[in-house]
């Protein structure tokens, strides 16, 4: 059996579900849809709700919340992402033919029309919800809605000409890294709360770590993005360049947010967050800077968990000293 990095393996079935790398082929149509989804990125937006609950201090652990905050995570996670996903599926199949041929529009499993039904589905589900939690949250001005078709319009440009941001690599990072960090948040936060001019300039600061993640999903593509034209961090400046300035975007902006907290007054919220960067550093050392190619997976498993968590405590932080500087 091969041990390339792009061979389907024995776990093929549950990363096909996933919508990650090295999936196995599947003649369902049910599972094809949700691997153009890719569940596995819904996570982030996902717990950026949860900072954006957070953030607000004013979220409440009673049913009617919760039934808010979940919807919220829906449109943020299933919908929004499914659409952006899948959007961008449909822009890269060229590049996936490539990279990821076993994909299911560049393997033929899935035809093009059936993906643009998709799209349209998803996007208006998606802005649906958003109005929906509007009229929940009684705002007089749509705010979700309005948060839920900058997403989509950030989304579609990313991926599709003649913009395709993506085709930048540190434009199209940083619109990946805001719209799965400051994006849902903001959602999080205006849903339950008001969204302030400040935690909008903290989450966009944050983003910048987001952009450094973004990197790390680059690497796999990179012949790819190099055959095609694709101007990605790893191809303009190689791989191992390209994982320290990985490595330093996500550290920067996080040391910056510990100064944030500080200045505040959230000191040990500060404290709580070295905490947590000293071990992301430490994976940063042994998967991301050693081989980022062949360990990404392995690095965005032991490190991730350790800045997600520190979004949450810099949410928590903000939450409790209301920052109160309205949109």
């Amino acid at each position: 059996m091969s041990d390339a990095p792009d061979s389907p393996s024995s776990s093929g079935g549950a990363r096909q579900l996933l919508g990650m790398k090295g999936a196995s082929g599947t003649s369902s149509l049910w599972k094809l849809r949700l691997q153009l989804m890719k569940p596995v990125t819904w996570i982030p937006l996902i717990w950026g709700v949860i900072c954006g609950a957070a953030a607000s201090g004013q979220f409440h652990w009673n049913g009617r919340d919760l039934v808010a905050a979940i919807a919220c995570m829906v449109m943020s996670g299933p919908l929004l992402a499914g659409y952006t996903q899948t959007l961008n599926d449909y822009y890269d199949r060229e590049i996936d033919a490539i990279n990821e041929p076993y994909r299911p529009i560049p393997s033929g499993a899935i035809g093009l029309g059936q993906v643009q039904a998709q799209i349209w589905v998803l996007l208006v589900a998606g802005l649906a919800v958003a109005w929906g939690l509007d009229l929940w949250a009684g705002h007089s001005t749509p705010v979700l809605l309005l948060l839920a078709l900058g997403g989509s319009f950030v989304s579609y440009i990313y991926s599709a000409p003649p913009l395709k941001l993506k085709q930048n690599g540190w434009l199209g990072n940083y619109a990946l890294g805001a719209s799965y960090i400051a994006l849902p948040w903001w959602a999080g936060q205006a849903l339950f709360g008001r969204l302030t001019w400040t935690t909008a300039a903290l989450t966009l600061a944050y983003s910048l770590a987001g952009l450094g993640i973004a990197v790390v999903n680059d690497f796999k593509s990179v012949e790819g993005d190099r055959a095609l034209g694709l101007q990605s961090l790893p191809v303009v400046f190689g791989i191992e360049r390209a994982s320290w300035i990985s490595a330093v975007m996500i550290d920067l902006f996080q040391l910056a947010m510990v100064g944030v907290l500080i200045a505040i007054d959230q000191h040990f919220a500060a404290v709580l967050l070295v905490l947590l960067i000293i071990p992301q550093i430490t994976f940063q050392d042994l998967w991301l800077l050693r081989d980022p190619v062949s360990f990404d997976v392995k690095y965005q498993a032991s490190a991730q968990p350790f800045l997600v968590l520190g979004m949450l405590v810099t949410a928590l932080a903000i939450g409790h000293s209301r920052l109160t500087v309205g949109l």
